[in-house]
């Protein structure tokens, strides 16, 4: 990216900053001072809390399928939609976990992966294998903002149709997940051709078009076809039981509401987790940091919609190994070591609606050139 593109980029960020000043963001290189102080007051916070996954992962699941039992079960049309929010904004939370499970240390939560596979990943058909080594490259500082990168689209600089296409293929994701596990996984088996197709573009939980997996090798190549086998069996099976009755329409399609609305959730919330406005060059870590968002307290609704952490997208991207319930106190300790000056500040915004706006008038003003 040229020094005249990363001035440009780091201008637009201060447009909804809660410093509320009209002062450009400073560009060109990184931020040492900020960089630094973000390893050197962070250090004791690296330690992942297991009892403190533990409990919220399943919490949560408990309460999301309450919630999705309650609303198949019930009479009534009152319980059922009050149900419905439950189940997706819990299992939203729970599902929200398969971003931790990409970064913490393998043996830092014994167990949790297979757990949350298990009870999360497998029943929602999003098993930990479509985020792990995707994930990964969205962080490596080579690749974030390019065309490899595999969670990253320019959509502050594409067509405004972009937004709703990008929120619909989202909803309809349940259903794509059915016919990728239920229908291509085990036609995959008979066709080495159509393997490399599934692989390539089918495995993945990526938002650029553009990417193509590799096949995976070693010890998590066993790990994945664990995971599609068991989804595939209860892909298979959920259709199956759906023809034959054993699972009433009904309940089948709140399962698929619920799911939906948990991908969709995802969605907003991945909308708003950068500023999108890269061109496709690589970019420096503080340009990262400043392309990335951080809705902080005192607003409380963003750990109803950017849960596990994720309100703190951008100080995430500097230390992407601390565990999610660090980040609060991470991020306090360098709002109060860094001057009123920093960098630091630029990345925090006020609310989801004024994040949205900012990234439809800005794909409003590129459709218009």
């Amino acid at each position: 990216m040229t020094r005249t593109s990363i001035l440009e980029l780091q201008r637009s960020v201060e447009a909804d900053s809660t410093r509320g000043d009209q002062t450009p963001v400073r560009a060109s290189g990184d931020d040492k001072a900020m960089l630094k102080a973000a390893a050197d007051l962070t250090r004791d916070l690296n330690v992942a809390r297991p009892g403190i996954y533990w409990a919220d992962m399943i919490g949560c699941a408990l309460l999301g399928y309450a919630g999705l039992f309650t609303a198949i079960f019930t009479s009534s049309a009152v319980v059922a939609t009050v149900a419905v929010v439950v189940a997706m904004l819990a299992l939203y939370r729970a599902g929200s976990f398969i971003h931790e499970l990409t970064h913490i240390k393998p043996n830092a939560v014994p167990g949790f992966r297979l757990v949350w596979n298990l009870i999360v990943g497998i029943p929602l058909l999003v098993p930990s294998f479509l985020y792990e080594g995707v994930h990964n490259q969205h962080h490596a500082k080579r690749y974030y903002g390019t065309v490899n990168d595999p969670e990253y689209l320019p959509l502050a600089l594409m067509k405004p149709w972009t937004l709703p296409v990008f929120l619909i293929a989202a909803a309809l994701a349940p259903i794509g997940m059915l016919i990728r596990f239920g229908i291509l996984a085990p036609l995959s088996l008979l066709s080495p051709k159509l393997r490399d197709t599934v692989v390539a573009k089918y495995s993945g939980l990526q938002i650029n078009p553009k990417f193509r997996r590799p096949q995976p090798e070693g010890d998590f190549r066993k790990q994945w076809l664990a995971m599609e086998i068991a989804c595939s069996v209860w892909a298979i099976s959920l259709l199956a039981m759906v023809a034959t009755g054993v699972v009433p329409v009904r309940a089948f399609l709140i399962f698929l509401g619920v799911a939906s609305g948990v991908m969709f959730l995802n969605q907003i919330r991945t909308l708003v987790a950068h500023l999108w406005e890269n061109d496709g060059e690589p970019m420096t870590v503080t340009a990262q940091f400043l392309d990335s968002v951080n809705v902080p307290p005192p607003g409380t609704l963003p750990a109803i919609w950017a849960p596990v952490g994720l309100r703190y997208h951008a100080l995430h991207h500097l230390l992407p190994g601390l565990p999610y319930h660090a980040l609060g106190e991470a991020h306090r300790r360098l709002c109060k070591a860094l001057d009123g000056d920093s960098v630091y500040h630029d990345s925090t915004y006020r609310s989801l609606s004024r994040l949205v706006g900012r990234l439809a008038a800005s794909s409003w003003t590129a459709g218009a050139r």
